[in-house]
């Protein structure tokens, strides 16, 4: 009986042994593998030489870490060259006008013309303009991106504020040839919104007409509350739509624009509890919104 019992021990502890020895190169395969996943850049996900339930489930358990690790450094190094880019974009957008700038003061201290100092006057202001509407994109985007609230709604009769935003466009719109076709109901059209910040959706959306519509604009509210803005676009593709809501992205260099108007839009929406969306199909390029419903 002793000896039975003694064998029985013996088999168990070899057992454990065993089962300990085999735990422990699973452990040193994880770190190894582990370490090296961390200097490479592979999918590949950690294996392991034992089928050890528990071990299995740490080596499945840290490949999905790893899995959330790779996601995020992509996204860091993504976000990297996107600012890069946008240091690049933004730097040359004020640098020339401030180079113009610069060029007209020089001009404007060596001639003793009356018309000459007034036309060199209008040409500095208006590169002054450029300059203060850039910084003023870049400050109004960085306090929408660091304000965490939940944007403040209220009950807005939406015909009455697009026909008011699109009514403040018509000098801009007349100076470029621009003549709006607009559509709007006599229904109510009655949704939850931010005053203010669609306010600013709204001319965000008439001022990136304005920059880069082919000399047409369509403005249509429907019955069920989505609101359309159509222009003509014919160099534009499928791929650059798709982007046009990307930070810091724009179609053309050189209009003194920071890219940013589309993706504050969108991001105002998106605090109100709305969505924006781009399509493009037969040279046409339309926007369309969409509000949260008032309860009841």
């Amino acid at each position: 009986m002793v000896y039975g019992l003694l064998a029985l021990s013996g088999i168990v502890i070899l057992i454990l042994c065993w089962k300990l020895f085999r735990m422990k190169r699973a452990a040193k395969e994880i770190a190894a593998e582990f370490t090296d996943r961390l200097q490479t850049d592979t999918n590949t996900p950690i294996g392991i030489s034992t089928t050890d339930r528990d071990m299995c489930a740490l080596a499945d358990s840290i490949n999905k870490q790893l899995l959330i690790l790779r996601e995020e450094h992509l996204l860091y190094h993504q976000g990297n060259t996107e600012l890069k880019r946008a240091i690049a974009n933004i730097s040359h957008d004020l640098r020339t006008p401030l180079t113009a700038i610069c060029g007209y003061l020089d001009m404007l201290k060596k001639t003793d013309d009356p018309a000459a100092k007034q036309r060199y006057l209008e040409i500095m202001t208006g590169r002054a303009e450029m300059m203060k509407h850039l910084t003023e994109e870049l400050f109004r985007y960085s306090v929408i991106l660091s304000d965490e609230r939940e944007a403040q709604t209220e009950v807005i009769f939406v015909n009455q504020l697009l026909a008011e935003s699109i009514s403040s466009f018509y000098p801009v719109f007349s100076k470029r040839g621009i003549t709006p076709q607009i559509s709007i109901p006599e229904k109510k059209i009655i949704r939850r919104a931010n005053r203010e910040d669609l306010t600013r959706v709204f001319s965000n959306l008439l001022n990136n007409a304005a920059k880069y519509s082919e000399g047409d604009l369509a403005v249509t509210l429907t019955e069920n509350g989505e609101i359309l803005f159509t222009n003509t676009a014919s160099g534009l593709t499928a791929v650059q739509t798709e982007q046009l809501f990307d930070r810091f992205y724009t179609v053309e260099t050189a209009h003194y624009s920071t890219g940013l108007g589309l993706s504050i839009a969108r991001k105002l929406l998106e605090q109100m509890g709305g969505s924006i969306s781009a399509s493009y199909a037969d040279g046409k390029l339309t926007f369309s919104l969409l509000l949260p419903e008032t309860a009841g």
